[in-house]
Protein backbone atom coordinates (compact mmCIF):
# COMPACT_ATOMS: atom_id res chain seq x y z
CA UNK A 1 0.00 0.00 0.00
CA UNK A 2 1.51 3.59 -1.26
CA UNK A 3 1.92 6.04 1.15
CA UNK A 4 -0.73 8.53 0.19
CA UNK A 5 1.08 11.43 1.67
CA UNK A 6 3.34 13.76 -0.38
CA UNK A 7 6.01 16.07 0.65
CA UNK A 8 5.46 19.49 -0.90
CA UNK A 9 7.95 21.77 -1.69
CA UNK A 10 7.99 25.61 -2.67
CA UNK A 11 10.31 27.92 -3.09
CA UNK A 12 9.45 31.35 -1.43
CA UNK A 13 12.76 31.88 0.66
CA UNK A 14 14.02 31.79 -2.72
CA UNK A 15 12.00 34.10 -4.75
CA UNK A 16 12.22 36.68 -1.19
CA UNK A 17 15.94 36.06 -1.20
CA UNK A 18 16.21 37.13 -4.55
CA UNK A 19 13.73 40.42 -3.68
CA UNK A 20 16.18 41.05 -1.26
CA UNK A 21 19.51 41.07 -3.09
CA UNK A 22 17.34 42.84 -6.10
CA UNK A 23 18.26 40.15 -8.72
CA UNK A 24 15.54 38.68 -11.05
CA UNK A 25 15.24 35.34 -11.80
CA UNK A 26 17.16 36.30 -15.30
CA UNK A 27 20.33 36.85 -12.94
CA UNK A 28 19.96 33.67 -11.58
CA UNK A 29 19.43 31.18 -14.68
CA UNK A 30 22.29 32.95 -15.49
CA UNK A 31 24.91 32.63 -12.62
CA UNK A 32 23.68 28.98 -12.39
CA UNK A 33 22.88 27.79 -16.35
CA UNK A 34 19.67 26.35 -15.52
CA UNK A 35 17.32 25.82 -17.53
CA UNK A 36 14.32 28.10 -18.39
CA UNK A 37 11.85 24.98 -18.13
CA UNK A 38 13.44 24.51 -14.48
CA UNK A 39 12.69 27.59 -13.34
CA UNK A 40 9.14 27.39 -14.52
CA UNK A 41 8.93 24.52 -12.39
CA UNK A 42 9.83 26.30 -9.33
CA UNK A 43 7.33 29.03 -9.92
CA UNK A 44 4.84 26.39 -9.79
CA UNK A 45 6.37 24.45 -6.85
CA UNK A 46 7.13 21.29 -9.03
CA UNK A 47 9.97 18.87 -7.59
CA UNK A 48 13.37 19.94 -9.31
CA UNK A 49 16.59 17.86 -8.42
CA UNK A 50 18.93 18.05 -5.59
CA UNK A 51 21.55 19.06 -8.03
CA UNK A 52 19.75 21.82 -9.33
CA UNK A 53 19.10 23.20 -5.86
CA UNK A 54 22.83 23.14 -4.64
CA UNK A 55 24.07 24.59 -7.56
CA UNK A 56 21.22 27.57 -6.52
CA UNK A 57 22.56 27.28 -2.76
CA UNK A 58 26.66 27.30 -4.00
CA UNK A 59 25.99 30.47 -6.55
CA UNK A 60 23.93 32.35 -3.81
CA UNK A 61 26.57 31.30 -0.90
CA UNK A 62 23.64 29.83 1.26
CA UNK A 63 21.90 26.83 2.81
CA UNK A 64 19.22 24.42 1.02
CA UNK A 65 16.92 25.70 3.91
CA UNK A 66 17.60 28.73 3.05
CA UNK A 67 15.73 28.74 -0.65
CA UNK A 68 13.30 25.92 0.24
CA UNK A 69 10.25 25.28 2.59
CA UNK A 70 8.68 21.78 3.58
CA UNK A 71 5.06 21.88 3.61
CA UNK A 72 3.30 18.75 6.03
Amino acid sequence: MRNEKQIRINYKPLWKMLIDREMTKGDLRKMTQIAASTFTKMTNNENVSLDVLARISIALECGLDDIVEIER
